[in-house]
């Protein structure tokens, strides 16, 4: 009974988490709890958001969520990739006025994708939207989600974590099968970018 208990308030906790943070409760937190335990989740936030948030401000919320969203693709986690890819797609329309390219609810038709194809997609992608520069960031990602290479700078030391973090988080949402929520970023609570990407992915292309 106190095992349950100290379950509840680890889930109250980390769902208040994301709600400050996101304006939501991810639906990833209980099943995190209930497959690590209440302590050793508690305890794996407290290890791993303060460096995520600093990597945020590194690297910027565009390539952050960027990397997140092809290390999740690259294991198979359908909730995760859908979480970051919405917000890119959302930053992306917030700093460009346009759409991204892909529709984050497409996200089902890249998992199982081997690398290369894996590769190839996105880096069409970032071609068509204009963003050239990210693509040398797909190829450090999938290298150091992979283990194929290790990293060299403190930039790739950063990836490097996002790679061992999500490995956890993809994990749970893959075992658990948990559906795909909101944006995993601020600009997921501004209410009038989102009903504007809604009304643009609505619009006959």
């Amino acid at each position: 009974m106190a095992e349950r208990g100290a379950d509840r308030v680890a889930v109250r906790v980390l769902e208040g988490l994301g709600k400050r943070l996101w304006g939501f409760p991810p639906r990833l937190m209980a099943p995190i709890v209930s497959q690590l335990g209440a302590v050793q989740a508690l305890g794996w936030f407290v290890r791993n958001m303060p460096r995520y948030e600093r990597t945020l401000r590194s690297l910027g919320p565009l390539r952050t969520h960027l990397v997140c969203t092809l290390i999740s693709l690259y294991n198979g986690c359908r909730y995760c990739s859908f979480g970051h890819l919405y917000a890119v797609e959302l930053i992306y329309l917030d700093q460009r006025g346009r759409l991204f390219p892909v529709d984050a609810r497409s996200v089902e038709d890249w998992i199982g994708l081997s690398p290369p194809e894996l590769r190839r997609r996105m880096v069409d992608v970032l071609q068509q939207a204009d963003l050239h520069g990210e693509v040398l960031w797909v190829d450090s990602a999938l290298a150091l989600a992979s283990g194929s290479q290790r990293p060299v700078d403190a930039q790739e030391a950063r990836i490097a974590h996002l790679a061992s973090m999500f490995r956890v988080l993809n994990d749970v949402g893959i075992a658990r099968r948990v559906e795909p929520d909101e944006a995993h970023d601020p600009l997921n609570k501004n209410a009038r970018l989102k009903e504007r990407h809604r009304e643009l992915r609505a619009s006959p292309a």
